[in-house]
């Protein structure tokens, strides 16, 4: 004897629709590098998919978006568009959250590179070792490994 599940209509019926058009529909946006569930706040999540977002478009120093990004104004951009206020540069950014250990972080968020005691750079932890950052001058948005052991971690508030 088969066991029949029963198929939800609207998957049923999507025939060639993409899977893009389906989480349209079910309100999920995929994006690489996002990941869902409860790891992380709705402000962190909604931060997280801004950046990716933005994927490919230009690092100009300075620049906090639309269309183009340094480091700071990326995580800034993001979180004032999902609801929250940051600070300007990544090391006001830092001062601005709350401080966690490498094994309490979570997608969404914001992971500083120092020397020392000086940040030189910011971007959202996407998981997995991964963060959406505009890195440099002649670079885009994207999606990179964490490159370096000295960083650290802070939460949003």
């Amino acid at each position: 004897m088969a066991v029949r599940r029963q198929v939800p209509t609207a998957v049923a019926r999507a025939g060639t629709i993409s899977a893009l058009a389906l989480a349209t529909v079910g309100g999920i946006i995929p994006a690489p590098g996002v990941t869902g569930g409860a790891e992380a706040s709705s402000v962190s999540a909604a931060a997280l998919r801004i950046a990716a977002s933005k994927k490919g478009a230009p690092y100009q120093f300075g620049a906090r978006g639309p269309h183009r990004f340094d480091c700071s104004g990326l995580t800034q951009y993001a979180f004032r568009h999902a609801g929250k206020k940051l600070p300007r540069t990544a090391a006001a950014q830092y001062n601005h959250t709350r401080h966690l250990p490498a094994s309490a972080r979570r997608t969404g968020d914001l992971v500083f590179f120092h020397t020392g005691s000086g940040i030189y750079h910011v971007g959202i932890y996407a998981g997995r070792g991964r963060i959406w950052n505009a890195p440099r001058t002649g670079t885009v948005v994207r999606l990179d490994k964490i490159w370096s052991k000295a960083v650290w971690y802070g939460r949003v508030r």
